[in-house]
């Protein structure tokens, strides 16, 4: 994964090396000109505001956003012939309601690039999935073609001495008149009632421990009734069968973010047609 780190510092570490990595991309492509080219060219390829929210709500359940990922901090390398377009358009095919693309590169193997490829190739929501910690990022995300990103909450505990960064709730407003979606991750009752008195309405219950990177599906049972009606329910990590799926949408949830179970499959679009008929009946 680039560097090893003991397991219970992966979060704090992984957000170091993000602040290091955005601060240099901006030195050579500064803010000013990401927001030029915004108003200059528009997006490419986005969809419209709100598309995002839209794709975990409409349709028919279950609903699932289907992940490129090359590689996992827990697993190392989950595909190595890693074609994201090409991926992400077989999922389109097979019945995803959006795609989520890791860009993060040091631990991930991510890349903007990929976001943009995938933007490309699929027709349906996009989300950046990434540990974004500044307004740089969303404009990134913007400019790249994104319809969503991801913050996280936990990764708003960290900050540098005299840091004058944005907060969490700074960037969801700037997401906000970005026209991106968001999808707020959480993984205990205080960051849920954090997201949620912020004004988020997308909750992603992250059934993985960043800190430890265990995983138990108890996270999303328990904080499943603490999640308001109006808010999109979003489970997350750790959702390996059908009767997972089921057994959570039954409590409530919207659509389920599943990655690793299907780069792992010898044919990834085949494996997210197969859990998805099977859940239905599950």
């Amino acid at each position: 994964m680039g560097e090893s780190v003991p397991r219970a510092d992966l979060l704090e570490t992984i957000v170091a090396a993000t602040r290091r990595a955005v601060a240099m991309r901006e030195q050579t492509v500064p803010s000013a000109s990401l927001e030029e080219r915004l108003v200059r060219s528009g997006v490419p390829g986005a969809r419209s505001a709100g598309s995002f929210r839209k794709a975990l709500t409409n349709g028919f359940a279950p609903r699932v956003i289907a992940e490129c990922k090359r590689r996992s901090p827990s697993r190392g390398v989950l595909r190595r012939h890693y074609d994201p377009a090409a991926i992400a358009a077989a999922y389109a095919a097979a019945g995803a309601a959006a795609i989520s693309v890791l860009t993060e590169p040091s631990f991930f193997d991510g890349a903007l690039d990929h976001l943009v490829a995938v933007r490309d190739a699929v027709d349906i929501p996009v989300l950046r999935k990434d540990f974004i910690v500044s307004e740089y990022q969303l404009l990134e995300a913007r400019a790249a073609g994104a319809d969503a990103v991801l913050l996280i909450v936990a990764a708003f505990e960290y900050s540098s001495p005299g840091s004058k960064g944005p907060g969490f709730q700074d960037l969801l407003a700037k997401a906000g008149a970005l026209n991106l979606d968001v999808l707020v991750e959480v993984h205990d009752e205080t960051e849920l009632q954090r997201a949620l008195d912020a004004g988020a309405d997308i909750i992603g219950v992250n059934n993985r421990n960043l800190r430890t990177l265990d995983v138990t599906l108890d996270v999303t049972r328990r904080l499943a009734p603490r999640i308001p009606e109006g808010v999109v329910r979003v489970a997350e990590s750790g959702l390996k069968t059908p009767e997972d799926i089921a057994a959570l949408g039954s409590i409530g949830y919207d659509a389920f973010l599943v990655g690793e179970r299907f780069m792992t499959a010898t044919e990834p679009a085949s494996a997210l047609k197969e859990l998805i008929g099977r859940a239905k009946t599950a």
